[in-house]
């Protein structure tokens, strides 16, 4: 007979026991479910079996017990550890149990659904981290920063999403906070003493505002070169028909992706695959080979690989060593060049074929031949080196994201109009309201004031399990 927790009573959908499967899809040697509520302890007991007949719900908080899942009839469907942690010593703050078991689909189903017939229902994306964040666990932008840590795909977004998470973009919010509630005391002091000539502290506040806004501008500066540090670097190979780009993009990720032939116009849209390279992630675009045509989707494929250009973060801009560039061509490479210089490295190709024509090497290009490698260490360590100029220009305290920076906006605007108001003696009673409004960006950042639409929205990001 199945179990049904705590019968009658009525749980908040926050205090419910939820469960999911924490580690991706697929079969494997280990997968890891987590079951968080106040029913935990009571469900798991319902679904497991210890040896000596133990019970799971008798067991000491943070403590690893060997045991089974079990059916309803008793019939064993794994062998597995509990490990056990009671409440609030927890990452939700509630009992929760995670369950180690052997990975295959059907045992992770087969106990999900167990512990659903046990009163558990299926934790919603993110479910997990937001009731830490409801119970006072960590605040908004350090959950948010879990999420950028498990897609890192750099080392410094890695470093500067675990830096978050302990707290190093809190506390830079909790100093703004303080300079604007001391900003608002004042504010409220003088609208107090409005008769006292002597008691007005409108250069004060001014100060505090200048301080939150010099913080603020500096972070701004960064944010569209943050990118390149929280999504990794965009390499577009850029170059005329038959030039080689995709057998240099097949040697660059040491697999077949692209098709190669002697046929001019074979790629025809914009190819992606992505490799991580010294702790950066590459993502690298075929694109179709630039000439006149006459074909409608060839011509469809030439204008995206324009798109690509002025998307990448960087351009290998590839021409054939064998063969003469024609005028229309000659055209589209100075043209690239004269407007992306600076994230351009020129490629010449086909080194192999012991033939060259000199007049379109450009200065500082590099030769190479993907069917030998030759060269192709080289030009894969000046990428790294236009990486590293990038990533340079890109440093900041914190990695943002675009809710953040947006809230972070908002507040600019609203701490620049009470900057006038201030010099234009506008009564305090109003500079006090817009404070109030300034501090509510602040919390809705943190999550102290935020409504349940942003946090569905915050953690409909998430995957399920965390």
């Amino acid at each position: 007979m199945s179990f049904v927790a705590r019968p009658g009573v009525l749980l908040s959908q926050d205090q419910e026991s939820i469960i999911a499967c924490c580690t991706p899809q697929g079969s494997g040697a280990i997968a890891l479910l987590r079951l968080s509520g106040v029913d935990s302890f009571e469900i798991v007991t319902h679904i497991s079996k210890l040896p000596g007949n133990k019970k799971i719900y008798q067991q000491k908080t943070h403590t690893i017990q060997y045991g089974w899942i079990v059916d309803t009839n008793g019939t064993t469907i794994d062998q597995v550890l509990f490990f056990l942690m009671r409440g609030p010593k927890t990452f939700t703050g509630q009992d929760t149990i995670e369950i180690s078991c052997h990975n295959n689909p059907f045992i992770i189903e087969a106990i999900i659904q167990e512990a659903i017939k046990n009163g558990a229902r299926l934790a919603q994306n993110g479910e997990f981290t937001k009731r830490s964040v409801l119970n006072g666990k960590i605040d908004l932008v350090q959950a948010e920063a879990i999420n950028e840590l498990i897609h890192a795909h750099t080392q410094q977004a890695l470093k500067q999403s675990l830096a978050q998470l302990e707290g190093s973009l809190s506390g830079w919010l909790h100093t703004i906070e303080n300079n604007l509630i001391k900003a608002l005391a004042l504010s409220e002091a003088s609208f107090e003493f409005i008769d006292e000539e002597d008691l007005t502290f409108e250069n004060q506040i001014l100060q505090l505002l200048s301080d939150v806004l010099t913080h603020i501008k500096d972070i701004k500066k960064t944010f569209d070169q943050q990118q390149h540090i929280r999504n990794g670097i965009r390499i577009a190979l850029i170059g005329a028909v038959n030039a080689g780009k995709s057998s240099l993009f097949n040697t660059l990720l040491s697999q077949e992706r692209a098709i190669v032939t002697n046929i001019a116009g074979t790629t025809r849209d914009a190819i992606e695959a992505g490799i991580y390279r010294s702790g950066n992630y590459w993502t690298l675009v075929d694109t179709a080979g630039l000439r006149q045509t006459d074909d409608v989707v060839e011509e469809l494929g030439i204008k995206k690989s324009f798109e690509q250009a002025h998307l990448a973060d960087i351009i290998l801009l590839v021409s054939d060593s064998l063969s003469q560039l024609y005028t229309e061509q000659k055209k589209i490479y100075t043209e690239l060049l004269e407007k992306y210089r600076s994230k351009i490295i020129c490629v010449n190709t086909k080194y192999d074929m012991q033939k060259y024509i000199n007049d379109k090497k450009e200065e500082h290009s590099i030769t190479v031949s993907s069917k030998t490698g030759h060269n192709i260490t080289l030009l894969e360590q000046k990428i790294e080196k236009k990486i590293m100029q990038l990533l340079k220009r890109s440093e900041s305290s914190f990695l943002l994201n675009k809710r953040q920076f947006n809230i972070l906006l908002g507040l600019e605007k609203k701490l620049e109009k009470i900057t006038p108001m201030l010099k234009e003696n506008i009564q305090y009673e109003l500079i006090s309201y817009h404070l109030n409004d300034a501090i509510s960006h602040i919390n809705q950042l943190t999550g102290k004031s935020i409504s349940e639409k942003g946090m569905d929205a915050v953690f409909r990001e998430f995957c399920v399990g965390k």
